[in-house]
């Protein structure tokens, strides 16, 4: 009941300004008193205050994305920097968002840190939006009295580490619109134009050749059963999916094996050890001892495989072992990652080889997905043309045999 009214609410008000101008906007608050008070401070005297109409369609929030989180630790990053208070910082960089959830999610956290708790306590009341790891570093950086350098070393993970996600999903998504695209174009053309081409061939009074009666078979169950195979494949993908998210067993075995595919596969691998540097370089530099660093490294890594092998390497290096050695044993990380790993652990500058590993593998993977998309264009044409071309090849089969005979 609590959260309920402290839940932030959008206003409208009507007011004047120091200079007796008449003024109205929008604002978030959790009370139309709280909202008089917020206008005041902003030297606005307001003279109608009342809670903004929902919509008859019902509220519609947009979602928060990890990039918008990364743009409000930017933006909190920068005010910091200049010298603004927290509490303030946060007032002027709701004012300039123009994301409505966004806003009040600040404004929530803003309202926790005025009441007096900790800026990563305010966070961690949110790990829908702010994970472990980001609460962790934030509560460093206010221990160690560095809040406005840990938000910028934040800022920056996160910049590099969705920029690196849009393009691994990019590279991910040329395949799947090519088999998308085959699908469907050869699903119309077997339901819609290969039955044409039936009905004329009936009037032939002789034997089809046997690729165009291959094609009119396959016509004829694409017709009677499309919808059971449009089920087939719905289903087996939600099954997929539901099975990936509730068993372990299964994800492992995804995480596995997602690694061999080929050119994806690669792409995949060399974006997780950039992450996993990333991570690592970020959670390290901010002070946090390594084995505890470790442990938030194996979540993020975002692969079963790297996780057990994080998990491995933790065990090792709280015995004693050097990271390098731990590293290799696992089998798992490329001899660059190792190599520049022992450079850092030798010349005592570990964070920043780390960071080297991660700048490296992120333009690997920027180069790869370029490459890929460059291969994908004519494969594209190809797969499309071959498809296309072979249905209308035994289409037009009995009707060349046909002139021949003639």
């Amino acid at each position: 009941m609590a959260q309920a009214a402290n839940k932030s609410s959008t206003f409208v008000w009507e007011g004047t300004d120091r200079k007796g101008n008449k003024t109205k906007g929008e604002t978030s608050g959790a009370n139309v008193a709280l909202v008089k008070a917020q206008l005041r401070k902003q030297g606005i005297n307001p003279t109608k205050v009342k809670k903004k109409a929902e919509s008859i369609l019902g509220k519609r929030t947009k979602t928060i994305t990890p990039f918008d989180i990364a743009i409000f630790t930017r933006q909190m990053a920068t005010m910091m920097k200049a010298g603004v208070p927290l509490v303030q910082s946060f007032d002027i960089v709701a004012d300039g968002l123009e994301h409505p959830s966004l806003r009040e999610l600040v404004l929530d956290i803003k309202n926790e840190v005025a009441a007096g708790n900790s800026f990563a306590g305010a966070l961690a009341k949110h790990p829908r939006h702010f994970d472990d790891l980001f609460c962790n570093l934030i509560d460093s950086g206010e221990k160690s009295g560095a809040l406005e350098t840990m938000l910028d070393r934040v800022a920056s993970y996160l910049e590099k580490t969705e920029t690196l996600k849009k393009k691994v999903k990019k590279a991910l998504t040329y395949p799947i619109a090519v088999i998308v695209v085959a699908i469907v174009v050869t699903g119309i053309l077997l339901v819609k134009v290969v039955p044409q081409f039936q009905e004329l061939f009936q009037g032939f009074g002789a034997d089809l050749p046997a690729f165009t009666q291959v094609v009119i078979n396959l016509s004829v169950i694409m017709q009677e059963y499309w919808f059971v195979f449009l089920i087939s494949i719905v289903g087996s993908i939600f099954a997929f999916k539901e099975a990936k998210r509730r068993s372990e067993k299964v994800s492992n075995a995804v995480d596995k094996y997602i690694l061999k595919l080929p050119i994806v596969g690669d792409i995949l691998y060399k974006s997780t050890v950039a992450r996993f540097a990333r991570v690592l370089s970020t959670t390290f530099a901010a002070g946090v001892p390594l084995v505890d660093a470790l442990d938030s490294v194996a979540g993020a890594t975002g692969n079963a495989v790297f996780k057990q092998a994080v998990h491995k390497i933790r065990d090792d290096v709280s015995s004693g072992t050097q990271l390098q050695y731990s590293m290799k044993s696992t089998g798992v990380f490329p001899v660059m990652a190792i190599q520049l790993t022992s450079i850092g652990e030798e010349s005592g500058a570990l964070d920043d080889m780390l960071e080297k590993v991660a700048d490296h593998y992120e333009a690997e993977v920027d180069d790869a997905v370029d490459n890929l998309t460059a291969l994908m264009e004519p494969m594209i044409m190809a797969v499309l043309g071959v498809l296309v071309g072979g249905l209308i090849v035994a289409m037009y089969l009995p009707i060349f045999q046909l002139g021949s005979v003639v």
